[in-house]
This record gives C-alpha cells, sequence and structure tokens, in this order.
C-alpha cells in the first residue's frame, strides 16, 4: 500500500503583499499528478489545512477544488485540523465527505479515531490526531495527572484501543521533538524556542507506532527516529525557508516492520529568493535571473536608497521586503535595549517583536499563549 504525507497546506496564505492563491493551486496540481504518476492509495494531510481560523471565499474554493480532484482520482484521504484551523469550519460536511472516502477529524473527544485498511498483507490501522492543548486532554481523563502536552499524547494513547503488533499510523498535529529540537523553519519556529518543553512531545511517545505523519514545523525532517516524519509544508512561507527543498513522503508500506520512505520533488511557480548586496551590483542587468520568483533584499548600501521598493519591483515585481546590513544597522545592534524597554509593557514588547519576526499583527490567542509562557518561565506579573 502506497501513502502519500502532506501537511501545512496553509491555503490562503499570504506572503507580504502578495496573494499565493494560483502558487497553491500550482503545488496542488502538482501533488494531483504525483498521486497518479505514483499510484497512491491513501493521502494524509497533517493538519493547518488552512492559514486561518476563518478562510476567505477563494481559500474555500481551492480546498474544495483539491478535494473534488482527490475523490476523482479514487484515493483514501484522511485529514486533522491543525492550530491554524477552525475545528467546525473544517469539520463542515464531513459525514457527505466519508462516502466519498475523505475522512475528515478536526476535534478531539477523548477518544483517538482509528480507521481500518486492509491489504495483503493483512490490517492496517490509521489513527487521527487533531491539535491538542494539554488542558483539553485534562477534560476528558480528570483522573490523569497531565502537567504537559507530551503526558496529554500518552494519555490518550494510553485510553486507546492501539495494539503495538498490528501495522499503525498516527497522523498529527504538535512539535515533536528528538534529542535535538527539531530544525525550525517557517511560521512555527517562534513558539518552540520560547515556549520551550512545555508544548514539545518526546519523540519517544510515539516511538510503537510504523508512521507517524507530523504537521506543524515547515522543514521537512525526521524527528528522534526516522518513521516519525513532518512532510514539511508544500510551499515556502518564510525567508527562514529559504534554503530549503520542499518534497512530499511517499510510504511504501509491505508487513509490520517493512517500509519504504521516498521523497517526491516539489517545484514551485515561484521559489523565494534572499538577495544581499549594493543594490547596483543587484540590479546590475547580468545579474538579474527569474525575475517572477519573490524576493527578499537585504542592502549594503551606507545611504539609505529612496524608493528601494519601487526601484526594485521595476526588476523583480514580487520583492517582498527590503532591508539594510550596514554601518549604520550595526550599531543599532549594540544600543542597549534595556533603554528602549523601559516605558513599555510586556504586551507593546511580544507585539513588537512579532511584527518584527512576521510582518503582522499579532492576534489575541498567540498573545495569551505567550504570557502563559511567560508566567511559565518567571517572566513576572508584568505578563498578567
Amino acid at each position: 500500500m502506497k501513502i502519500m504525507h502532506l501537511g501545512d497546506l496553509h491555503i490562503g496564505k499570504s506572503l507580504g503583499d502578495f496573494d499565493l492563491y494560483e502558487d497553491q493551486k500550482y503545488i496542488l496540481e502538482q501533488i494531483l499528478n504525483l498521486i497518479k504518476e505514483k499510484s497512491v492509495d491513501v493521502l494524509l494531510i497533517a493538519g493547518d489545512v488552512y492559514d486561518k481560523a476563518i478562510p476567505g471565499e477563494k481559500s474555500v474554493q481551492l480546498l474544495d477544488y483539491f478535494l473534488k480532484r482527490l475523490v476523482e482520482t479514487g484515493i483514501k484521504t484522511y485529514m486533522i485540523s491543525g492550530n491554524h484551523d477552525s475545528d467546525e469550519r473544517l469539520n463542515f460536511g464531513s459525514s457527505l465527505f466519508e462516502s466519498n472516502n475523505i475522512y475528515i477529524n478536526s476535534k478531539f473527544n477523548g477518544i483517538l479515531k482509528k480507521y481500518s485498511l486492509y491489504d495483503e498483507f493483512g490490517e492496517l490501522n490509521i489513527y487521527l490526531l487533531p491539535f491538542v492543548k494539554a488542558s483539553q486532554v485534562q477534560h476528558f481523563f480528570p483522573e490523569e495527572k497531565i502537567d504537559s502536552y507530551d503526558m496529554a499524547v500518552r494519555t490518550i494513547i494510553k485510553h486507546s484501543d492501539f495494539d503495538a503488533c498490528k501495522r499503525n499510523i498516527l497522523v498529527a498535529h504538535q512539535f515533536v521533538a528528538g534529542k535535538d529540537d527539531p530544525e525550525i523553519a517557517g511560521s512555527e519556529g517562534l513558539s518552540v524556542h520560547n515556549v520551550g518543553m512545555v508544548e514539545k512531545i518526546g519523540y519517544g511517545s510515539l516511538a510503537e507506532f510504523d508512521y507517524v505523519a507530523l504537521g506543524h514545523i515547515h522543514s521537512p525532517q525526521s524527528v528522534g527516529l526516522k518513521h516519525i516524519r513532518y512532510s514539511g509544508s508544500p510551499l515556502k512561507y518564510s525567508l527562514s525557508e529559504v534554503n530549503n527543498n520542499k518534497s512530499v513522503p511517499i510510504i511504501t508500506f509491505k508487513d509490520k516492520g517493512e517500509l519504504l520512505v521516498e521523497f517526491a520533488l516539489l517545484l514551485p511557480m515561484r521559489d523565494i529568493r534572499h538577495l544581499r548586496g549594493n543594490i547596483k551590483n543587484l540590479l546590475d542587468k547580468k545579474n538579474i535571473s527569474m525575475e517572477n520568483d519573490f524576493i527578499y533584499a537585504t542592502l549594503t548600501n551606507e545611504d539609505i536608497v529612496n524608493d528601494a521598493m519601487g526601484i526594485f519591483r521595476e526588476y523583480y515585481p514580487n520583492t517582498v521586503k527590503i532591508d539594510y546590513d550596514n554601518s549604520h544597522t550595526k550599531e543599532i545592534e549594540n544600543v542597549d535595549i534595556t533603554r528602549i524597554t523601559q516605558n513599555k509593557t510586556f504586551d507593546e514588547l511580544i507585539k513588537d517583536f512579532y511584527m518584527q519576526m512576521y510582518s503582522c499583527d499579532m492576534g489575541e490567542e498567540e498573545l495569551e499563549i505567550m504570557k502563559w509562557a511567560a508566567k511559565e518561565v518567571g517572566v513576572g506579573n508584568e505578563a498578567d
């Protein structure tokens, strides 16, 4: 049986001022073609299907189009929600979808949902675990002491019908860590480093599954063990991913303990590139290539270039951001930040930092998470 593992589609996401609708449709078409070419039997989608809890009309239409095309292929699709998804919106129509081999689990209800498939090697179980918080799990198991995300997941598995003697797959959307932290890339990186061990799940909790299909981290990688893997996002969604080559894992399952993972390369319609140097050199005709790529430019000019963005977009129309790295910026880096922060509240500081990192406003949910994390590490009452 051949199984494809996707995650972090983030349908509806934009890059700076640029709508990624066409880019996302292009990569989804590529995935559909791979499903046919590789004769894939099962598709796993490990959360963050949408980029926003309330997706726009075009986003809903694009997912509808993708699901319709999947139905036409005859593939079985298993999908969970991520932290960016709305449980209710992603679950809408799920009963109807099941008649077309699309199975959605968007909200944990105290039971680790299982679907069983059969091939010449026997039973293959697919467990769907949507994004959960420790507090949610505690609600369903009040007799258990659940003081971490790791303990939450261990409790869920303990109270399931999991049988390690059978072939088992888990689809989940969480932070799973190996001996070292996973390589962080994309919009989820902030939480790993700032929250520390609170949100992390040790890979040992999941070791007995034959394959763990993870979503949440945008950089494709295995975690702790080769069969515990983040598929990564199908597109680059931030500058931190500029050096990532995107791919999709395709797992061939045979008998218990026998699986082969291959990686099919994904090629975007427009890539993300980071250019660095003097503006005159960067925009010299002999240095210009792939004009339609998304461009982040770091200028080394000592003086500010008037209308640098306008100039750049004459050559690279999809320029996302321009910043500077020169003697002036280095001087600013050495400024005593304690003086800058003296008259700001925790909320103001963390919102400013978030804006610097992601070029967008921090939502109330993210702010509450950061305030809670600050309390956990003892920042003080100012985080209240």
